[in-house]
């Protein structure tokens, strides 16, 4: 099957290239010149900015996998989180509007025309977070409707459909927009380790598989009203709501002295998870002073329920009923904000800014063992304050743009189990985050740039939770609630000419979060979950060279560096350099058939605390539009198998080697068909600064 469908791709790639060397010349003139116009990278200093709507990246199926195509970002195997090499976690935005993975997830691609990978953001955006992938959409003033309709069939090692609409309409001053989508997902996952416990004499070492059935629904709607040219008022509503099926089934092998077990665990699972955000906006500009006035309100809410129920086979004596779990989650978010923009004649612009933002999270954990009965009933509610102000101020002198902000946070945070009379976390801190850059242009294809920030990274709310799962009698994957934010600084310079740009990148952070390991004698368990560890310094420097020539655009970024994680609870090896690629190649041919291949793939990465092994990956894509309404694509992801990652460590006296399955190889059919004729005015902008820490 996988065979005769690159055949089939080949074989029209190959009659494309037949079909240009028969055209007569000037058809070949005509197209060069249309093409020449576009490109589906670009950079500059050290920014990438993907054209969407013109290249073979409006065929993907979802925007999360759209992402996954572009250059230095990582989707984890689960599509629960983004991360850019060399910057961790990044913020994300839809027409400067702070949004959240959910919010992504009820994007439709068809609606984007370009992405911006941001590399240095200006105080402006918040603090959490040391880049900024910006999302921007398609805009126009016509009246009129849209619907788009979508049918996406991905064959994994299970079959995954996706299926949605999109409706725009707009009417006067009134633009109204709604989508749904179904997707039955099937995921699988396997994972497996080896520990060995020296000082009480342990070893032992697992291998877990699970599938999930993943039906899930995608809805959203919204209004926008353009009161007059400069100012507006705009609702939205998005959520999802799915639920998971899924058993794990865990072989173990566990040596404890002389004590020696072979053990199957099979844990059933059902859990439910529902999120829900809106928000409300207000957009206004005073002429008189030529200042921009925006004002908003925004609600979150996310649930998550799961119930396990838990059986083990003792060195094959049959399977036993062990234990029952019932694990609720819940947290509500609710923000307002403020934001002034003053622009002066000489180019200098003001920007001023509050926000005010209220967590409030609870856990329900239940735990009844049945051999020996014992039972474990804990309920944790959690509570966090944010105050934050921001200065931002730009302009230009002669030859040198700059801009300086600074950010100023009052962080209170509270948790308390119901149990217990005294608060388990009782936190009430300031930071400052300082932000600045000067770019010098010393003429029309040569420029140089310093970047200096200050940033935090704080945990997902879901963090906030007791939530865990059960791998086996002798090791659970849990949360921590004690996690404290990352704080980085930032300095970088960058030349470019024309396109191609060199970056140097130096940062160091205090407090990193990784997954650690921590064992238990009163309880025999072993634990793992996320943890601060002491420091992270990090050095690199990154080429990123775009090129286009005639039909073939291709974008490659090289990026070398070297990390160093330090903690006094974990041995700490030495740090040597690694190396991360990326190169895209699209041919655009003619009758708008395009066809694209893309490798990426990075170096052993010798971490201090961690190794990871290296991996690469390569995908390839035909696309192909039909009487402009209808589009259909063919997509070949991780061709050679090849994603696989391994993971090894010391901490805590615990030596772990862990090896990490992903169902990454895939063939995707999609088919997607327009009707109407409009392009989104819809203009929103984000009031909850930390949507993006709802998992």
């Amino acid at each position: 099957m996988q065979k005769l469908i690159l055949l089939v791709a080949l074989l029209i790639v190959q009659f494309a290239f037949s079909q240009e060397t028969k055209k007569e010349k000037p058809e070949e003139l005509e197209t060069v010149v249309i093409e020449s116009e576009t490109k589906a990278i670009t950079n500059k200093n050290g920014n990438l900015k993907v054209d969407v709507a013109n290249s073979i990246y409006s065929s993907q199926p979802n925007t999360i996998e759209l992402l996954s195509k572009l250059p230095k970002i990582q989707i984890s195997p689960d599509k629960e989180s983004i991360s850019i090499i060399g910057k961790g976690r990044p913020l994300l935005y839809i027409d400067n509007q702070k949004v959240s993975l959910n919010d992504l997830n009820t994007l439709d691609v068809a609606d984007i025309k370009t992405i911006e990978i941001i590399n240095n953001p200006s105080a402006k955006y918040e603090a959490d977070g040391r880049a900024v992938i910006l999302i921007t959409r398609k805009f126009s003033k016509k009246e009129g409707y849209k619907v788009s309709v979508s049918e996406n069939a991905i064959f994994k090692k299970y079959f995954n459909n996706y299926a949605g609409i999109n409706s725009s309409f707009k009417t006067g001053k009134f633009e109204f927009k709604a989508n749904f989508s179904y997707n039955q997902i099937k995921v699988w996952e396997k994972n497996g380790n080896n520990f060995v416990i020296p000082d009480y004499d342990i070893k032992s070492n697992y291998l877990v598989t699970a599938v999930t059935d993943r039906p899930q629904f995608l809805y959203g709607g919204g209004i926008f009203y353009k009161i007059t040219e400069d100012d507006y008022f705009s609702a939205n509503l998005s959520a999802r709501s799915q639920k998971d099926n899924f058993d794990i089934v865990t072989k173990t092998h566990n040596e404890d002295g002389t004590d020696v077990n072979d053990i199957n665990t099979l844990n059933r699972n059902g859990e439910s998870r529902n999120f829900i955000s809106g928000f409300l906006n207000y957009n206004h500009k005073i002429k008189s002073i030529n200042t921009v006035l925006f004002s908003g309100f925004q609600y979150s809410n996310y649930n998550q329920q799961i119930a396990s129920v838990i059986s083990n086979d003792y060195n094959e004596t049959g399977s036993v009923l062990s234990q029952f779990r019932d694990q609720d989650f819940g947290v509500n978010v609710f923000s307002g904000r403020i934001d002034l923009e003053k622009k002066f004649k000489n180019e200098m612009k003001l920007e001023v800014g509050a926000l005010y933002l209220e967590a409030n999270a609870r856990t329900d954990f239940k735990v009844e063992n049945f051999n020996p009965p014992t039972s474990t009933n804990s309920n944790y509610t959690y509570k966090e304050q944010n105050l934050a102000a921001y200065s931002q101020f730009s302009g230009t002198y002669n030859k040198l743009n700059y801009s300086a902000g600074l950010r100023a946070e009052n962080t209170i945070v509270k948790g308390k189990y119901d149990s217990e009379s005294t608060l388990s976390i009782d936190k009430n801190y300031i930071n400052l985050f300082p932000k600045a850059q000067l770019e010098l242009v010393i003429d029309s294809s040569n420029i140089i740039s310093v970047n200096y920030a200050k940033s935090i990274m704080r945990p997902n709310f879901s963090s906030t939770s007791q939530v865990s799962v059960y791998i086996n009698p002798y090791f659970v994957w849990s949360n921590n609630i004690n996690l404290d934010p990352t704080i980085s600084n930032e300095l970088s310079l960058t030349y470019q000419h024309k396109e191609l740009s060199l970056r140097l990148i130096r940062y160091k952070s205090t407090n990193p979060v990784y997954s650690g390991a921590s064992y238990d004698d009163s309880q025999n368990l072993l634990t793992f979950n996320t943890t601060n560890f002491d420091k992270q310094s990090d050095m690199a420097i990154e080429l990123t060279v775009p090129f286009k020539y005639k039909f073939w655009s291709t974008t490659n970024v090289l990026n070398i560096g070297q990390t160093k994680i330090e903690d006094k609870s974990a041995v700490v090896n030495t740090s040597k350099p690694s190396v991360y690629f990326y190169s895209n190649h699209i041919f655009k041919l003619k009758k708008e058939l395009e066809f694209s291949v893309t490798g990426w793939g990075y170096t052993t990465q010798k971490l201090g605390i961690f190794e990871r092994s290296g991996l690469f990956t390569f995908d390839a894509a035909v696309s192909k539009t039909f009487f402009k309404q209808l589009s259909c694509s063919i997509g070949w992801n991780d061709i050679f198998r090849k994603i696989k990652y391994k993971e090894t460590f010391i901490i805590n006296t615990i030596s772990s080697r862990g090896i990490y399955y992903s169902d990454s190889r895939s063939i995707a059919f999609s088919v997607k068909y327009t009707f109407g004729k409009i392009k989104s005015v819809f203009i929103e902008k984000s009031v909850d600064e930390n949507s993006g820490r709802i998992k």
